[in-house]
């Protein structure tokens, strides 16, 4: 905790400069579910959380996609893009999550005012699954805006923020 009563992560997370923004968690296996049906599954590979911000782009989204394929996150210290040819290659499992822009720095409740709104977020979420897809990467995805109920089996555990600027 700094002086102020901040934390570093606070004012990371804080930033003003735009950027898609996403959490990579390396799985055994995910899936998401919605209303009682499975809307998206996958077995290894990654779940991604996905957020965006109101100016970001079409470039953010290749950006995005293009880290999630090419990191170097599996547990055999591979990237996603690397197995495209398996038999059997890992996934990913793309969820809109507009609560990675949610800031606590007034008050008890989190303000979302840096997500952006849907008829921006959506197309954008919907372009990193399918940037991912053209990069011949299985992916699956939740469906935008729904209540969903996520499950995982994290490997490792890893988890790693990726943000379009850093």
């Amino acid at each position: 905790m700094l002086p102020w009563g901040r934390s570093k992560l606070s004012i990371w997370l804080s930033r003003e400069r735009a950027e898609v923004r996403s959490v990579l968690q390396r799985v055994h296996r995910g899936s998401v579910t919605v209303e009682g049906d499975v809307v998206g599954r996958i077995g290894p590979g990654v779940v991604a959380l996905v957020a965006v911000t109101h100016s970001d782009t079409d470039a953010d989204v290749s950006t995005t996609a293009r880290k999630i394929a090419q990191l170097r996150i599996l547990a055999d210290d591979t990237s996603l893009s690397e197995h495209v040819d398996d038999p059997e290659p890992p996934a990913v499992l793309v969820i809109s999550q507009f609560t990675l822009y949610g800031t606590t720095t007034k008050g008890r409740r989190p303000s979302w005012s840096d997500a952006a709104p849907r008829p921006l977020a959506q197309p954008l979420v919907d372009a990193v699954a399918e940037d991912l897809r053209a990069r011949g990467i299985e992916v699956a995805t939740g469906i935008f805006g729904a209540q969903m109920d996520v499950e995982l089996i994290n490997d490792g555990p890893f988890t790693l923020i990726v943000d379009t600027q850093a």
